[in-house]
């Protein structure tokens, strides 16, 4: 709670450029989100998010930003005063939200989100932002934006005023330089900026271990995409990284030998190289080793957050070419940037080949299993998206990284846990991620059984057969971020209108 209020404080505390200057150029859309003095969210079939079974239907009440109460659903009238005049029903609701039938479970919490809003030419601000929301989504870390952290922080400190449509957002910083004085006085630069953390790439060894004595100094918390480089986990676990991104540093720890083991043409700086391979090392790490490199990040308390979607194109790219939510919710801009393009980060699937599918197939086998086996000896692990490359597209991309973690063996509801409660502990947000009274009110309403099937999830939502006729249903009714409600149908029908109408501008010659 304390560390909340000190973001909160934070965000709420940047002031220094004027309000233009500070977003980068003009704001996104004006939020159309509302909080409610008391919201009654009725007759709902609630998933807690600390992983305990489905309760219900229950009543949730929210005041201002607070959830206050969740008991037993009991009849209400239209303004949730207790028929009968009975006390016992409480306060009356300003708003009443009907969720019989659906499913309340913790706004997702995704750790891995960058916020792009260039891609191959603009887009709108509040594009991505929009599908995030559209996908319940109430919590975001961005783990380093090309946008820059001042843009970054003026817009978390928008989002907590309701000032712009989007999730809550916690600010990450990237740092590198050359030697450690320099990154030393990067660090302290982001974090005079707002930076609430730091993600770290590949550096030489004296720099890492500036980056990892300054952040503790500083009391910025770090997540790492490691790749290759003379430090791995190990390392990492010493200098008391907070997260590890992906799966970098972690097999390349376990290879006997120390090296790995790449064909004589391999060229780290091409991508095509660089990705390629990466799939094999799990492959060539020992067993026993890796077993032990586990137990390393459990005693250093970090968190995985295996980011496995981000990568799905490497095992099936006609699968990742061909997505059905691509016709309506994709920006051209986003689908320009993914075609194959050597110039491009993640834009490599250029000769990708049968033997490089079946690579990453086997790949995904191991890496799903040690994942799995982390969380099994009491390791934390999230859920983190790492869209806007490789196909995989906001919102969307969460949700699949949800899916895939249960074809990683997880029960759906631990998935769920991962989401919610498991991100808010990694962030060190002690009042969200969990429907329990006290809480933040971050809260997504559900038009089915995510339990059942995570698809009801993505804003496209499922085929249902309803008196021998197929129907639609499923999506995010409602995404409601710290109290404020936002309309789930509203949000798809917005993004779908931005597609449509930068379509139409490229086709009359408009570039975008």
């Amino acid at each position: 709670m304390r560390l909340r209020l000190l973001i909160t404080a934070a965000l709420l505390g940047f002031c220094g450029l004027p309000l233009a200057a500070q977003q980068g150029s003009t704001p996104p859309t004006p939020s159309r989100g509302v909080r409610y003095p008391r919201l009654l969210i009725r007759n709902a079939m609630v998933i807690d998010g600390t992983g305990n079974p489905v309760h219900g239907p229950l009543d949730i009440m929210v005041e201002g930003s607070t959830i206050t109460s969740v008991r037993p659903a009991r009849p209400v009238d239209e303004f949730g005063t207790g028929r009968g005049g009975s006390a016992a029903a409480g306060p009356a609701a300003d708003k009443v939200i009907d969720a019989t039938g659906m499913y309340v479970m913790p706004g997702i919490i995704d750790v891995h989100s960058h916020i792009q809003f260039s891609r191959s030419g603009p887009m709108p601000k509040d594009y991505e932002y929009k599908l995030l929301l559209a996908h319940g989504i109430t919590t975001i870390r961005d783990p380093g934006s090309g946008e820059g952290i001042d843009t970054m922080v003026a817009h978390a400190r928008l989002s907590a005023e309701n000032r712009i449509t989007a999730p809550t957002i916690i600010p990450y910083a990237t740092v590198a330089a050359d030697n450690p004085t320099d990154v030393r006085a990067m660090i302290r630069r982001v974090k005079a900026a707002g930076a609430m953390g730091l993600k770290v790439f590949v550096n030489r060894p004296d720099v890492w271990d500036a980056i990892g004595d300054e952040a503790k100094l500083l009391g910025l918390p770090i997540a790492t995409d490691m790749r290759i480089q003379e430090y791995d986990v190990r390392d990492a676990a010493r200098l008391g990284v907070r997260s590890i991104e992906h799966w970098y540093g972690i097999p390349d720890a376990a290879i006997p030998g120390g090296v790995q083991h790449f064909p004589e043409t391999y060229n780290f700086d091409n991508e095509s190289d660089r990705f390629r391979w990466a799939g094999d090392l799990w492959r060539q790490a020992d067993s026993a080793r890796l077993s032990v490199v586990l137990d390393t990040m459990l005693a250093h308390h970090m968190t995985w957050d295996p980011t496995f979607g981000v990568y799905e194109a490497n095992r099936d790219i006609g699968r990742a070419q061909t997505l059905p939510w691509f016709a309506e919710y994709a920006h051209p801009a986003v689908m320009a940037y993914f075609a194959p393009d050597p110039t491009r980060h993640g834009s490599y699937h250029f000769d990708w080949s049968t033997a490089d599918e079946v690579r990453w197939k086997n790949n995904y086998r191991i890496w799903m299993k040690w994942v799995h086996e982390y969380a099994m000896r009491g390791g934390n692990v999230t859920v983190g998206s790492d869209a806007g490359f490789i196909y995989h597209l906001y919102g969307f991309a969460t949700i699949r990284e949800m899916e895939l973690q249960q074809e990683a063996g997880f029960e759906p509801l631990e998935v769920i846990q991962h989401a919610t409660s498991n991100g808010a502990k990694l962030l060190g947000i002690a009042n969200t991620g969990v429907i329990r009274a006290g809480y933040s009110a971050d809260i997504a309403i559900v038009d089915g059984n995510p339990l059942q099937n995570m698809k009801v999830l993505y804003a496209t939502g499922v085929d249902t057969p309803v008196n021998g006729k197929i129907v639609k249903r499923g999506g995010v009714r409602w995404t409601i971020k710290q109290g404020i409600v936002f309309d789930g149908e509203q949000l798809r029908a917005e993004i779908r209108q931005m597609v449509k109408d930068a379509k139409a501008q490229r086709a009359a010659g408009g570039g975008q």
